[in-house]
């Protein structure tokens, strides 16, 4: 019996032969997300990418949602002193002070948003009306992440800055950046 050899599957570059970030990148990443919890989970996760690979923080994600109450806003929120100092000395996750007081702020903006009437994803969404945006290129940033970064910060958001705020949209499918021979391009912008 002859077997015919298998066809390799064409992924972005970034995913790279790792398992783990193919798996990520197959499963996950462009996949639009409207679920208000999960956009701020991973607004916050992102956060903590700042100045890392994302793939540190993927390693890191399963320690990261233990950490912090499985990012429950309500639970984080209510951190204090002693959780930010149980934090720091968490080695599961990325131990950076300033990071950690932005998300417990970041859980206190989604619920007085919440409290307002203001829906997390649909706040998230309005930016794009609700669409993915064709593919940008090669950018780290776009004016429309710029826009949202500015917004948010008024909000009070911390590590929000517009190459955030892109790879932000990139991950939760607010802007389609799968390369044009990626396999998933065409099924995440399928209708």
């Amino acid at each position: 019996m002859t077997q015919t050899p298998m066809t390799p599957i064409s992924r972005c570059a970034w995913a790279g032969a790792d398992p783990l970030m193919q798996h990520y990148h197959d499963t996950e990443w462009g996949v639009p997300l409207r679920d208000s919890r999960m956009l701020w989970e991973t607004l916050m996760l992102e956060g903590f990418q700042a100045g890392l690979s994302w793939e540190i923080i993927l390693r890191k994600r399963e320690a990261f949602r233990a950490a912090f109450a499985d990012f429950d806003p309500q639970a984080v929120a209510a951190f204090g002193a002693q959780d930010i100092e149980r934090l720091m000395g968490d080695a599961g996750i990325v131990r950076a002070r300033a990071k950690i007081e932005a998300t417990i702020r970041g859980a206190q903006i989604y619920l007085e948003m919440q409290a307002r009437g203001e829906d997390f994803a649909d706040y998230c969404w309005s930016f794009t009306q609700g669409q993915t945006l064709p593919n940008s290129g090669n950018a780290t940033q776009t004016e429309m992440s710029a826009l949202i970064s500015k917004d948010m910060k008024r909000r009070g958001f911390k590590f929000v800055g517009p190459t955030i705020v892109h790879a932000w949209m990139q991950a939760v499918g607010m802007v389609d950046d799968h390369a044009a021979s990626c396999f998933r391009r065409a099924q995440v912008t399928a209708p």
